[in-house]
């Protein structure tokens, strides 16, 4: 039990070291250190271009459009019953405070409000979180912290329910079927929108009817202005975010 536990850690690392491998950054920093080792000046130059585009708000911005696409917002009141609304984790951060370990909001906090409107909204007899812990996080898993924000907002303990601790989607996918206790279940997935096609893959390959219900869009509404031309890091590590999360969607395309 001890080597498949160690066995696990590092594949769950290999999983979030391959995508920084393959990343815009260690693209374009081989580019330029080839373009050095060869005194070539076009290679070199090859590999700033790509970083000057890429990190360009008009092309970061189309591409998270792009993993957003296939969604659009919707209301708790247009969405079908189902056995449980699932809120994914991953929207929680550990702050070190001199009293200790506390907990703050991240960019996907909407996943857990929409999931308790949903609730409200009796959309599914029951809540169910993702205990969401990866190896190297501290503080308490995830779901334990979301649980407590969601009777503070007026669910019943009872109605919640949390999975083990799981460190991707594939994991989330098979402890939620492992709680259902149903043949045929169905349930009201909500995640981020450029996360949803991948979790509505995995957890359909896990045997779970999905009805999709995508929330932390990052792309709002704006014109296009001059500003959207002019390169930032913010820019670029969108797009680096992209890559990765084509990455995440290839490997699961692949294994499912």
């Amino acid at each position: 039990p001890v080597i498949l536990i160690n066995f696990l850690k590092v594949m769950i690392y290999l999983h979030k070291i391959l995508p920084l491998i393959f990343s815009p950054f260690f693209f374009i920093i081989t580019l330029i250190i080839f373009g050095l080792i060869l005194n070539s000046k076009k290679i070199s130059f090859a590999g700033i271009a790509i970083l000057v585009i890429f990190s360009m708000p008009i092309i970061s911005e189309k591409l998270i459009a792009y993993l957003e696409s296939d969604y659009e917002l919707i209301k708790p009141s247009k969405v079908e019953s189902a056995d449980a609304v699932v809120v994914l984790s991953g929207m929680v951060k550990t702050i070190q405070t001199k009293n200790g370990l506390d907990y703050e909001w991240g960019e996907a906090a909407d996943r857990i409000f929409a999931g308790i409107d949903l609730f409200k909204s009796n959309k599914a007899p029951v809540l169910m979180l993702t205990g969401g812990k990866l190896p190297w996080s501290i503080g308490v898993p995830e779901g334990e912290y979301l649980r407590d924000v969601a009777i503070d907002l007026g669910v019943p303990k009872k109605d919640i329910l949390l999975t083990e601790n799981v460190e991707n989607t594939d994991q989330e996918a098979k402890a939620i079927k492992k709680l259902l206790l149903l043949d045929n279940p169905k349930i009201i997935l909500v995640t981020s929108a450029f996360h949803m096609p991948r979790a509505q893959l995995v957890f359909e390959a896990a045997g779970i009817n999905v009805i999709p219900f995508p929330v932390d869009f990052r792309i709002g509404a704006q014109k296009i202005t001059f500003m959207n031309f002019i390169p930032s890091a913010n820019s670029f590590a969108a797009t680096s975010f992209f890559v990765r999360e084509m990455i995440g969607r290839t490997y699961y395309n692949l294994k499912y």
